[in-house]
């Protein structure tokens, strides 16, 4: 996977450094990702899907684990059997039917957020089959858009900080 920076945030201040040049923007309805990536699932996502109605076997592929080392992270999102697409999408408007309540790293994605102490690194995977990636009308990776997008994201990890210095 390759991956570039994009950002830095330095979590007791809140201040943003991004690279200038790049910009992003969802393709609406375009569920490339959703075809293509395999989706791990925490056991928050799965409270949060299951308090919408859904049975964890519905939507969880336990036979798709992910790893980190030998310690087990979680589960798979199920892909439908008919054309590899999360169990989620809708096929004819490709859209996600749970989209406010999705799992985090379908939230996330493109970009991955490494924490190393008191700065938070945001990356982009440079997938080739996203086309929101350097996209003409995207948006450049501002302190507004992180916060706008992913603040609880960075909030939890402010916490964790403040946390470590106590």
């Amino acid at each position: 996977m390759e991956k570039r920076w994009v950002a830095t945030i330095h979590l007791d201040t809140l201040e943003v450094e991004h690279d200038l040049s790049f910009k992003f923007k969802c393709v609406e309805s375009c569920g490339k990702c959703c075809y293509e990536l395999e989706i791990p699932v925490r056991d928050e996502d799965i409270a949060r899907i299951e308090d919408l109605g859904y049975n964890a076997w519905e939507f969880v592929d336990y036979e798709k684990m992910f790893y980190r080392g030998d310690k087990f992270l979680s589960y798979a999102l199920k892909k439908r059997p008919f054309d590899g697409g999360c169990v989620f999408l809708d096929p004819e408007t490709m859209r996600c039917r749970i989209y406010g309540k999705r799992p985090l790293a379908c939230r996330l994605y493109p970009f991955v957020f490494v924490k190393q102490g008191r700065v938070m690194e945001v990356y982009v995977k440079m997938d080739s089959f996203c086309p929101g990636l350097d996209h003409p009308e995207g948006e450049p990776i501002t302190r507004e858009f992180i916060l706008r997008e992913y603040g609880d994201v960075v909030e939890e990890y402010r916490r964790k900080v403040v946390k470590s210095q106590e």
